[in-house]
C-alpha cells in the first residue's frame, strides 16, 4: 500500500458500520446469491447505506473472481467477483475489502453487491 493515501472517518466523511438488525436476500436471475441475518450496514458520508454479507451466507459457486480491483482511502483495497448468470450487467458486481483498514475492520470477510448490477437487494425486518 505504499503510496496509497490513508484517511480516517470523521466529521467531514463520517462511516459507521452496524449490524443490520433484519433479513438481507441478494438475488440475480431468478437465483438466490445471499441469504443472511448478519449483515452489516455501513453508512458512509453521503452516499447511501451498503448491506455487506458474510462471505458464509453467500453461495460463492454463483461468483467468479475477476482482476478488477479499486482503493478506497477510508478503507483499503477492494477485490471484485462477477455473477456469470447475471450475464454482462452483473460483471464486477461484487467487492470485498479482505484487509480493511482498522476504522472498518468489521467489514472484513463480508461482500457487498452493486444494486443496479443485481435484480435485488431486498432488506426487510
Amino acid at each position: 500500500m505504499a503510496g496509497k493515501p490513508v484517511k480516517i472517518p470523521g466529521p467531514d466523511h463520517p462511516i459507521t458500520v452496524v449490524p443490520q438488525g433484519g433479513r438481507v436476500v441478494v438475488t440475480v436471475a431468478g437465483r438466490v446469491l445471499a441469504d443472511t441475518r448478519r449483515a452489516l450496514t455501513l453508512a458512509e458520508a453521503s452516499y447511501p447505506p451498503v448491506q455487506y454479507i458474510p462471505r458464509e451466507d453467500v453461495d460463492m459457486s454463483q461468483l467468479s473472481r475477476t482482476n478488477h480491483a479499486s482503493y478506497c482511502p477510508y478503507k483499503g483495497d477492494a477485490a471484485y467477483y462477477s455473477i456469470p448468470a447475471g450475464g454482462p450487467r452483473a460483471e464486477n458486481a461484487v467487492w470485498t475489502y479482505e484487509s480493511p483498514y482498522d476504522s472498518v475492520a468489521p467489514i472484513a470477510g463480508h461482500l457487498a453487491f452493486y444494486p443496479d448490477r443485481v435484480d435485488q437487494i431486498e432488506v426487510t425486518d
